[in-house]
């Protein structure tokens, strides 16, 4: 059954692949993870540490120099490396899946990263937050066009982040999800996560929308996580529209245990990536 937009509703969530018992990190994925700035360092930790939570063999977060140790302690099991362009440029080559945006600022060197990262990619690539902001700025940003790569995209927006890529309003956006869900299909040629309560996956042909999750996602660095976790589904081969709606569904998931055990109001975003790994099959 297709709703007005034209997209076939898809109601179940895909299921994930049992692991070979003789699997080894290699087989699980690389998820190379370009998120992060100085006074944002949690983005990349809470995106990482989901990606690591949601099953990727081996997690490489680029970031600034500066910050590379503070973030090993924090995150052990992941690795880090200077976010120059040379050495990510060799790093976009070299992972399953890439994703990019929470925590690193709209800013011209964000500009530059995001350009460099869609212009050499050839594997899928989730761009969220910032990345989607210097995408949306009518000058002295990403050139739209760029969306058109030879990767798969995926695109995250919350409603605000939406508006501003349709040119229009959050209330416009809220006033008609499925509708503006479509718009960013099509505009972006791209898979697109449209995050609020029923969160709405789409590629412009089929729609989900989760019934997972609670008002406890209100919180900073959620949708970080939810990046990270993407990120591992899309390293282990997952297909960009099935990775997406189990990623919100396993999200959401994770977020109703922790609302049980705490509260919807005392849920934090850090809460997730351990409930995450509680809650996947």
């Amino acid at each position: 059954m297709a709703g007005g937009d034209g997209m076939k509703n898809v109601r179940r969530v895909p299921a994930l692949a049992a692991r070979a018992r003789a699997a080894h990190k290699g087989d699980c994925g690389r998820v190379l993870v370009l998120a992060g700035s100085d006074g944002m360092l949690g983005a990349a930790m809470l995106c990482a540490t989901a990606a690591q939570r949601g099953g990727a063999g081996l997690v490489r977060v680029a970031l600034p120099k500066a910050l590379m140790a503070p973030f090993t302690i924090a995150v052990p099991c992941a690795t880090t490396l200077p976010r120059t362009a040379a050495v990510v440029a060799r790093a976009v080559l070299d992972n399953d899946a890439i994703v990019m945006g929470p925590g690193l600022g709209a800013t011209a060197a964000t500009t530059a990263l995001v350009a460099n990262v869609l212009a050499e990619a050839r594997v899928p690539v989730v761009l969220d937050a910032d990345a989607l902001n210097v995408v949306a700025r009518p000058r002295r940003g990403v050139d739209r066009r760029a969306l058109h790569t030879r990767a798969s995209l995926v695109l995250t927006p919350h409603p605000g982040e939406a508006a501003r890529l349709l040119g229009t309003t959050a209330k416009a956006v809220q006033q008609d999800r499925r509708g503006a869900l479509a718009g960013l299909c099509q505009r972006s040629g791209a898979v697109v996560v449209l995050k609020g309560a029923g969160t709405l996956v789409g590629d412009g042909e089929r729609c989900y929308e989760n019934p997972t999750g609670n008002p406890g996602l209100a919180t900073g660095g959620a949708g970080d996580v939810l990046t990270g976790l993407l990120g591992a589904f899309l390293a282990e081969g997952v297909a960009p529209f099935d990775a997406a709606c189990a990623a919100v569904h396993w999200h959401g998931k994770a977020a109703d245990l922790v609302a049980g055990r705490l509260s919807e109001r005392g849920l934090i975003a850090s809460d997730l990536p351990l409930a995450i790994a509680e809650v996947l099959p």
